[in-house]
């Protein structure tokens, strides 16, 4: 029994010990050349106004965009190299309802926020109460 154990137990440890080796071999992936990471905070006001806020790392540019859903941009911002933060506040009141999108990139990396723009209709009463 004690022969059965040994050559079993020798096996796993090098399965194991091997596996290991190899995982620490790996190479992580890094993100390519020229682009920056950058945290974005999209959010929508009681007044129906849009909040947009970006930090990046120096060293690369970003891109905001606002689309239509034709794909038409209907307001751009870049931000250079140089630039960590930015912070701005759009009004969409005078936009017709829909589908918009913020889009924000690096070159690299695209990130999406899905913006519906409704108009709630007044609705009437489904019942009436007379005073006699």
């Amino acid at each position: 029994m004690k022969t059965f154990i040994k050559p079993l137990l020798l096996t796993l440890s090098l399965g194991i010990l091997t596996s290991l080796t190899s995982f620490s071999e790996a190479k992580p992936i890094g993100r390519p050349t020229g682009a920056v990471a950058y945290k974005a905070g999209v959010y929508t006001t009681v007044n129906g106004k849009l909040n947009i806020a970006l930090d990046k790392e120096t060293g690369g540019t970003v891109d905001i965009r606002l689309k239509n859903a034709q794909g038409a941009v209907l307001y751009s911002q870049h931000l250079n190299k140089n630039e960590s933060q930015y912070r701005t506040r759009l009004n969409l009141s005078d936009l017709p309802d829909g589908v918009y999108q913020v889009e924000i990139t690096n070159g690299v990396e695209t990130t999406t926020h899905n913006i519906t723009l409704s108009t709630q209709q007044p609705s009437t009463p489904s019942r009436v109460v007379a005073l006699n």
